[in-house]
């Protein structure tokens, strides 16, 4: 049964969302990484082609949480998945069932489009690690994320192959 306190994200939200990310940020110790705009967010939202997507978490009217995410593709099992960017619950809500509302409501898009997974990244030190695997998630051990950016990406495309 879908939870009430979720919803699709709207473009009004954008300047809450991106408020959100760079809160996001400082927790996860790495707010100068984060680049984000109002701007930015809006066009990958609401442009003419969206390819992310996003939910919001409310308490009181006010946009507490979030969960951004996009189509990622299991060749293995044929069918596309969601890949969940970010899943943030402000702090002072943390164990009131908001987080666990938003993966319920990822793993219903799944399940109704057909979609075999849903997948998401942890830094190690985080301790939500046990809320996710309380729920069944299971961490890939023998798989490491490698990522390409800034100067090693331009590095890269301007690269003879």
């Amino acid at each position: 049964m879908p939870d009430s306190r979720i919803r699709r994200a709207r473009e009004s939200d954008v300047e809450t969302l991106v408020r959100l990310v760079h809160d996001l940020a400082h927790y996860e110790k790495a707010p100068a990484e984060c680049r984000l705009t109002a701007d930015k967010l809006r066009a990958a939202l609401f442009g003419a082609s969206p390819a992310v997507f996003a939910h919001v978490a409310e308490q009181d009217g006010e946009i507490v949480g979030f969960a951004l995410w996009f189509l990622n593709f299991s060749t293995w099992r044929g069918v596309h998945g969601i890949y969940l960017e970010d899943l943030y619950v402000r702090p002072e809500l943390r164990g009131s069932g908001l987080g666990k509302a938003l993966l319920a409501t990822l793993a219903r898009e799944c399940v109704d489009r057909g979609y075999a997974r849903l997948e998401w990244s942890v830094l190690d030190w985080n301790p939500a690690t046990g809320f996710y695997q309380a729920l069944g998630a299971v961490p890939m051990d023998e798989w490491t994320v490698y990522r390409l950016t800034d100067t090693a990406l331009e590095k890269l495309a301007n690269s003879d192959g």
